[in-house]
């Protein structure tokens, strides 16, 4: 096994804030959060959560790997529906405490249910009278969930 990536420690706010050290800032439960983009159309695709073996992962091999939190296990993007994430860029907040990757996708979608972006709904009315009505921005899914993941009911 490949020896694990050492972060440098979090020292001054100045190092943080506006070094050039990659200093992550996991959260009380070990966690950062990371939203990953499209390369190409610069879409949203997914927010997940890495832990810090995740994030070594995820720059050790150039495919994103994630933390799930229901699961309590880290697991890559794609194992087992082939939809891949190859990280093309790896970027850091301020603060560097949530993470930025942009992506390419191998097989076209990222959201487990099948569609291409998690992000396929939006809400139709944002003003005080909202009834809280999705609209699906996304209406076409690229796989059917049911055939990749073989789920037992």
């Amino acid at each position: 096994m490949t020896e694990d990536i050492i972060f440098p420690d979090r020292n001054s706010l100045d190092e943080i804030e506006e070094g050039d050290l990659l200093r992550p800032k996991f959260d009380e439960k070990g966690l950062i959060p990371c939203i990953v983009q499209d390369v190409e159309n610069r879409e949203i695709l997914m927010f997940a959560y890495m832990n810090k073996t995740a994030l070594q992962s995820s720059i050790r091999t150039g495919l994103a790997h994630f933390y799930s939190r229901s699961r309590k296990k880290q697991w890559k993007k794609g194992e087992q529906s082939g939809n891949f994430q190859r990280i093309v860029s790896l970027q850091i907040d301020c603060d560097q405490d949530c993470i930025l990757i942009k992506v390419k996708i191998e097989g076209g979608a990222s959201c487990h249910l099948g569609y291409r972006s998690c992000f396929f709904r939006e809400l139709g009315d944002v003003s005080e009278k909202m009834d809280f009505k999705l609209n699906f921005i996304e209406r076409e899914k690229v796989f059917n969930p049911e055939d990749v993941y073989k789920k037992n009911n």
